[in-house]
This record gives structure tokens, sequence and C-alpha cells, in this order.
């Protein structure tokens, strides 16, 4: 497949990555995504926008954020070297902010007085309020209840900065029964409001709008990368759950003879109910709105899922990289929650930087792809940092005095 000419052929007038995308709406929500991407074609090509956007970037989330050599870490590995994109470092601590600045922008566009969203880990619930604040919207959040107890630093921060956090206790009380009361929500009141999907997943426009907004973290790897140097690397990496991050991070790279693979949670083990690994253990689905890979039950429902990472227990996958898997352009390979835990301190302790849990799931393949090949370049997608993630891993797992030792 040729990808030159990539980024204008997908998605199609439709919405559709190949056989995957579209928009699954009741009837009543059909004029509001109509209205919703009739608006975000209209800004996406005006010079006002994109200046301003870009202001905010520069000026208010601090990008663009670092790549960064991970020496002592490779040293312990080996001679191949993991180098970091340190979305960390990005205002609120993770890639979120890239897409909630400019779904901000496009409720203020829109004339929309409030946005709402889901959030699983928590980092998008923060992005969004922080979004909410800084455009003078309203803001609500629904969470899980599971998610909220293995997140109460991000749920304060989401309360400090204005946002209306309402608990879902339905169902498995995580990520997918969030998302179903956001889009309760949005029904009863899409004419004063904007849902604002918190990953690349869900009806058209959104897969397309996230991607576009999370493609500054691979424009700005390549270039950095480049510029340090002078090649591009072996391999590029990232987690994914329902594919934000990785999607932006990716489509810089398809064109070149760079190898591109994301990390899925293989969770406790492969059994059903225990990961979220849907692109290695599912099929093609319709789910909130959209066609792609999920993982099903015995009757064709969204599965129960797990992950230690909240932000990645989610039964579906963009439909992008769907397609991207389809046409062989993406691998997809599974991290368990044991090798993430074991990044996570590794990462911690010999290069300073505590990483997510669903960052530590690419820094864990990373890891141990780094042993396998020997000599040349990784470049991960650190999508964000792990001060969310303490009080649950100290709880679970101490301080990881058993991690230190390379094995």
């Amino acid at each position: 497949m040729d990808f030159t000419r990539y980024l204008k052929q997908y998605p199609d007038a439709d919405g559709r990555f190949g056989k995957y995308g579209g928009a699954y709406l009741p009837e009543q929500l059909i004029p509001a995504f109509r209205e919703i991407t009739h608006a975000y074609q209209t800004i996406c090509h005006s010079s006002d926008f994109i200046n301003e956007l870009r202001r905010i970037r520069r000026e208010f989330q601090g990008r663009p954020t670092p790549v960064y050599h991970c020496k002592t870490l490779s040293r312990k590995l080996g001679s191949c070297q993991i180098y970091l994109k340190r979305e960390d470092l990005n205002h609120t601590g993770a890639h979120k902010l890239n897409h909630c600045m400019g779904e901000g922008l496009l409720a203020q566009f829109m004339g929309k007085k409030r946005i709402i969203a889901e959030t699983g880990a928590g980092q998008h619930g923060v992005a969004l309020a922080t979004a909410a604040a800084f455009f003078g919207l309203e803001c609500t959040i629904y969470m899980g209840e599971v998610d909220i107890a293995k997140q109460a630093p991000n749920v304060a921060r989401m309360k400090v900065l204005g946002a209306n956090v309402v608990p879902v206790s339905t169902g498995l009380k995580t990520l997918k029964e969030a998302v179903d009361a956001a889009f309760e929500d949005y029904l009863q009141n899409y004419e004063t409001t904007i849902y604002c999907i918190g990953s690349a997943v869900g009806p058209h426009p959104f897969p397309m709008m996230v991607r576009d907004f999370q493609f500054v973290v691979g424009e700005e790897a390549r270039a950095q990368f480049q510029e340090m140097m002078g090649f591009l690397p072996d391999v590029v990496t990232a987690c994914v759950g329902g594919g934000s991050n990785s999607i932006g991070f990716f489509l810089p790279f398809v064109n070149d003879p760079v190898d591109i693979v994301g990390v899925e949670p293989l969770g406790r083990s492969s059994n059903l109910g225990d990961h979220a690994a849907s692109m290695s253990y599912g099929t093609e689905g319709v789910m909130h709105g959209f066609d792609s890979i999920m993982l099903k039950d015995a009757e064709g429902n969204p599965a129960p899922v797990y992950s230690i990472a909240s932000g990645l227990d989610y039964p579906s996958v963009g439909p992008e990289h769907a397609f991207l898997r389809d046409v062989g352009r993406v691998k997809y390979e599974v991290a368990s929650d044991e090798e993430a835990v074991d990044a996570f301190f590794k990462l911690s302790r010999y290069e300073g930087i505590i990483p997510a849990l669903e960052s530590s799931h690419a820094v864990a393949y990373a890891m141990k792809l780094a042993k396998q090949m020997g000599t040349g370049s990784i470049l991960v997608n650190l999508s964000g940092r792990g001060d969310k993630d303490l009080d649950y891993v100290i709880e679970h797992y101490g301080y990881g005095e058993k991690y230190a030792d390379f094995k």
C-alpha cells in the first residue's frame, strides 16, 4: 500500500478506514454529529484556528516536549538504545491535553456552553477539566467507581479544576460503563453540550479529530530524533487502549522505513475477562457508534475486560488501528501487568522517570525487544507520568525492591 497520500485518503467521506469506523448513531444524534463534522472541517482549514492552537500548545501546554535518551536503562539491557518521547512533560502530565484543547476550541467555535467526557485513568478527565477552565466552559466527567478508587489523585485534580465528577456504578464500573453514561448525557443535552470523546474511538468525526490533534506528538518526535541522530529509529512503539496517543505518534512514520508496534494490555492472562487486548484476541464488531475490532462474550456483546492500567481497559480499539493492522503497516503485541509493573519500577530507578502504568506497557515491550534486537534504536511514546498510579502501585507492589535487578 502506498502511504504517501494516506492522510488525504483516510478516513473517507463516511468516516471509514477501509471497512472500519463510520457513525452508528441514534436518529436524534445524527444532526448533532453532522454539526460537529461541519464545524471541524471549517475550523481545521482556518489560519485563525491553527495559529491559536499553536499558541496554546507553545504558551500553555509547554510544547514541544523533548525526546530523551535512556542511557542507563539501555546499558542495562545491552547495546540497543531506547529513547522516550516525553509526553509526561506535556501540561497535565499526559498526551490527552493535545486533543482536549482542540476540542475546547471547537466547542467555543460552535457556541456550546458545556463539555462532557468519560475517563478511565483520569488523564483525559483532568485534561478536559483543564480545557474547560481555560475556555470558561462547564464540565462533567463520567468515571467508573473502580477507576475512581484507583485514581484518587486525578479525581481530586478534576474537582479542583471545577469539573463535576459523576461516579458510574453499573456493570464493571470501569471505562466502558463511563462511556455509556456519557453517551446517555449527550443524548439529552446535545443542543448545549459537546461530548469530547477521550480517545481515537467513537462515531465519525472523533477518530479523525483526535488523530489530527495528536499528530503533533509523532511529528515532533520524528523531527527531533532525526535532528538528534541524523537518521530515524528502527522501531517506534506506544501503548494502545482506545489508541489516541499511539495513532498520533505512529502516523508521521507510516511512510518511513520504520517498524511500528502498538502494545496492548495482556493483564493477568489471555483468558477472556483477564485482559483488554482487543487487537490480539477480538473480532470485528460495533460498539459506542463505530465499527472496529472488539472483545466479545458468548452472546456477541462487549466482553468484560481488565488491565492494571485504567486507561487501557476498553473492549475495543480505534478503527484506524484496526485498518493499519489489516494492511500490514502496524504490528500489535502485548505486555502483561507484571511486565508493565517491572518496567514502571525500572524506568523509575534507572532513569528517574516515573511512568504512567499505561505507558509502562510500551516501555516493557521496548525493554524486551531491545534484548532481542541487540543493536539499533527504539523510540517509545511515554504518553503519561505515573503520579496518578503511585498510591495503587505502592499498596499492591510496595516500593519495587524485587524489580530493582535485571535478570
